[in-house]
């Protein structure tokens, strides 16, 4: 790990110094307070995210946290995860896996610190990038990509009469095949992960270890909620929902392609939103999606708007954006493979390959 360091060239800037440090486990409690009161901070900057990503996927992480001079309270945090991939080379993240990361800080003064010493610590380790799935842009000088949106839908009562009517009919006619919906936590894991790797084989897709679910499960037991649509007994569409105040998220979700006739999947969010309604959750976040493919213009259906992402970068060797995604000449061979293997021998190799895919 680096020593505290105090990071002069910002406090020219702020009129005083900003100390950033490598935060340990008895910080967990002020990390928590600081990104629980913040409303720029999102769900995954909560603390317990990051022993999900070091049990699951034994990754390095990095939890910063900056100080400004002659203040006790925390002026700003940063977590970073540290992936060593055979595709990509080490890069650090914040955050890989999930949706959102990134700084949250209190002044430009402490964003600039903790993105400096980021820096440092990401060269240091010998890494290419460092990568900050921002909302907004937060550093104007460094080179971005904004190619994904998330997909976000206020919620309230009466929604229903909201819903556009192909909507409707379409959660009518799922309700007609007798598919049915339970909510649950890891009593429902193995039904969800049956589905859920059926699915990204199908998609050529490398699948998650079913231990990143377990994780998340044991680490939000009040937040993570697993959903299960069923024909008969036979799980047929999924979902995972993660709700950090009113924000009720849906980070995975997937079906199984034969049933598509049935609208497994309206009747999925359809239950998942009465649910939040119900619970009073006033935002239904779809997750993230490329504009005007598939999983957007379902998203759409439902009057959910676009909310563009920033993903900013600190390049440190070379000087183009790394690009991960599955148009990618590296991974198009990969995604074309995957689709003829066999389910277990997909389920059995794509936990060792996805873990480097940030």
């Amino acid at each position: 790990m680096l020593a505290d360091v105090v990071l002069d060239r910002e406090s020219a800037v702020a009129g005083r110094a900003v100390t950033v440090t490598i935060a340990g486990d008895r910080d967990r409690t002020d990390w928590e307070q600081y990104v629980s009161a913040n409303p720029a901070a999102c769900g995954y900057h909560s603390w317990p995210w990051r022993e999900v990503f070091e049990r699951t996927f034994g990754h390095a992480c990095f939890y910063l946290i900056a100080r400004e001079t002659g203040r006790a309270d925390i002026a700003g945090v940063l977590p970073l995860v540290e992936i060593r991939s055979w595709l990509f080379g080490r890069t650090m993240t914040s955050l890989p896996f999930v949706n959102y990361g990134g700084v949250v800080a209190e002044s430009d003064a402490s964003a600039r610190a903790l993105l400096a010493f980021a820096r440092e610590l990401a060269a240091t380790r010998g890494c290419r990038h460092v990568e900050l799935r921002h909302f907004a842009r937060r550093f104007d000088d460094l080179p971005y990509k904004q190619h994904k949106v998330t997909m976000r839908l206020p919620l309230s009562a009466g929604m229903w009469e909201r819903l556009d009517r192909k909507v409707r009919n379409q959660i009518r006619k799922a309700m007609k095949s007798d598919l049915t919906v339970e909510r649950g936590g890891a009593d429902l894991l193995a039904d969800f992960y049956q589905v859920f790797t059926r699915n990204m084989r199908d998609l050529g897709t490398p699948v998650y270890t079913r231990r990143l679910f377990e994780e998340v499960l044991r680490a939000f037991p009040d937040r993570a909620r697993l959903v299960i649509v069923r024909r008969a007994r036979e799980p047929i569409a999924c979902g995972l929902t993660f709700r950090t105040g009113g924000m009720v998220e849906v980070p995975w979700a997937s079906s199984i392609h034969e049933y598509n006739a049935l609208c497994p999947n309206h009747l999925l969010y359809w239950s998942i939103i009465e649910t939040a309604i119900a619970e009073d959750g006033a935002v239904l976040d779809f997750g993230r999606s490329t504009p005007n493919e598939g999983t957007y213009k379902f998203k759409a259906q439902w009057g959910a708007t676009p909310v563009p992402l920033h993903w900013e970068y600190c390049l440190l060797r070379g000087d183009a954006i790394p690009d991960q995604s599955p148009k990618n000449p590296k991974l198009r061979m990969v995604v074309e493979t995957w689709k003829k293997l066999p389910l277990w021998a997909a389920n059995l190799i794509g936990p060792f390959i996805v873990r480097s895919i940030p």
